[in-house]
């Protein structure tokens, strides 16, 4: 009876009532602004709709309801829910608009705890949940922290080849002639740090995820600073004296690491609770190897940069209290459901290699696929006398589509795979949903559970 009432005392100490931050985000197009509706959405409707089977508490009939109620940081712009509901119901459907800045959204989940502990203290609890969506270009900055502007220059250098040589082109003709020993020449500067972005620009569209760095995209209020034109330099040109175009360039990238990279990292990440991180696996399969393996690339390097423990670089700096990371494979509703076990496949062997080399404190990573909001119906369709498994839905001309997308490969595909691969992944505009309901989806509340599940019992 002591240990129960020392849980009790525990309890009354910080009160009836728990709160938890949950970050979203991922890389270019993977669907936060979906998943963050879609997440809101559902508990939204918990009260009236049984939609979460795989959340324990909406299954053990404890899930009360949920509303939402104002944001805690009132400097923040609150995550758009109207408008994107607005998109999803209008005539034709439309995505909702992507992220593109910082915004946060705030719900109060009232239940019947589970907790003997709990229940002793009161028949129902409060759990308030902040969830905060920053864009993924952003994220994709994290590795700078541990980069000199010599080191981030190499990497960036090293990485001209294939499609990504042939897009910076017309920047690497213009820095190849820039002379960095002379004097700093901010008008140069600015030229040449526009070709860098335009360049960054055309990878984005191609397909393409690693942009370094990712406000130079994204620029939000930074917009013309010069703390966003600088570049990397070929080994030959990373020298100079002081007021040297070299000196220039180095001291805007150590100001964007220090001033932009560093304080949005420290004031976000220390207080974070639960981190999810969105992958579209589906996109850079259909375009080919090269997007592939940039995509991969690109996790290895996030992967790397969330080490959690104490006496790595990002522990000391942040302090994290992050203790649980998700890792969700979208757009799940856009190939058949005999597929979805290869998705998650996929998934995991593009982030178990590196999430084992990296040492964790009680971190509880999990992956799984979704679909955030479900834009197909699946089935069968008949062909020459046999059952084959199809996705219907309108693709973006707004054409009624059954097919087949195809296989999608049960391990980290090679070159060779492209060549004779039959995979065809069809974008699909949204469906018409209805407005006194939630909106379908696949696996989200699988991934409450791993979010939330804990604090709701």
């Amino acid at each position: 009876m002591g240990r129960l009432s020392q849980e009790i005392s525990d309890i009354v100490h910080r009160g009836l009532d728990s709160h938890i931050k949950i970050a979203v985000t991922g890389l270019s197009r993977a669907g936060k602004t979906a998943f963050i509706t879609s997440f809101v959405n559902q508990l939204l409707y918990s009260s009236t709709h049984n939609n979460l089977p795989f959340l324990h508490a909406s299954r053990d009939s404890r899930l009360i309801g949920a509303k939402r109620i104002p944001q805690s940081n009132l400097l923040v712009p609150g995550f758009a829910y109207e408008q994107a509901l607005s998109m999803l119901h209008s005539t034709p459907a439309g995505w909702p608009e992507p992220t593109r800045d910082v915004s946060e959204i705030r719900l109060a989940i009232k239940y019947k705890p589970e907790s003997r502990t709990k229940k002793l203290i009161s028949k129902t609890h409060t759990l308030y949940v902040d969830i905060v969506d920053y864009p993924g270009e952003w994220l994709l900055d994290l590795p700078l922290l541990k980069l000199s502007y010599d080191e981030w220059s190499e990497k960036q250098m090293n990485s001209m080849h294939g499609i990504r040589k042939k897009l910076a082109y017309e920047w690497l003709e213009r820095v190849n002639l820039f002379e960095v020993g002379n004097e700093a020449n901010e008008k140069e500067i600015s030229e040449i740090s526009y070709l860098y972005t335009q360049f960054l620009i055309r990878c984005k569209k191609e397909g393409l995820h690693w942009v370094q760095p990712g406000r130079f995209v994204l620029p939000g209020e930074l917009k013309g600073a010069p703390v966003l034109q600088f570049f990397p330099l070929p080994d030959s040109k990373r020298k100079g004296d002081k007021h040297s175009a070299y000196e220039m360039l180095a001291s805007r990238y150590e100001e964007y690491r220090t001033q932009i990279v560093k304080r949005f990292y420290k004031h976000y990440f220390s207080t974070f609770d639960r981190q999810i991180v969105l992958v579209d696996c589906l996109s850079p399969l259909n375009a080919g190897y090269e997007s592939f393996m940039d995509m991969r690339s690109a996790l290895e390097e996030l992967i790397h940069s969330y080490h959690y423990g104490k006496n790595n670089l990002f522990g000391r700096l942040f302090s994290p209290k992050i203790d649980k990371v998700l890792f969700a494979a979208t757009k799940a509703d856009h190939i058949t459901p005999d597929q979805h076990g290869n998705l998650l496949n996929l998934l995991n062997q593009m982030i178990n290699p590196v999430w084992q080399s990296v040492a964790y404190e009680n971190i509880s990573m999990k992956c799984l696929s979704t679909a955030s909001i479900r834009a197909t119906t699946s089935g069968h369709v008949t062909m020459n006398g046999k059952s084959h498994s199809a996705i219907r839905g309108l693709d973006n001309a707004g054409n009624d589509l059954t097919i087949y997308p195809g296989e999608v490969p049960k391990k980290l595909p090679d070159v060779n795979f492209w060549s004779h691969s039959k995979f065809d992944f069809t974008a699909f505009n949204p469906n018409v949903y209805e407005h006194d309901a939630p909106l379908p989806h696949i696996r989200v509340d699988t991934a409450m559970e791993f979010l939330l599940g804990d604090k709701l019992r």
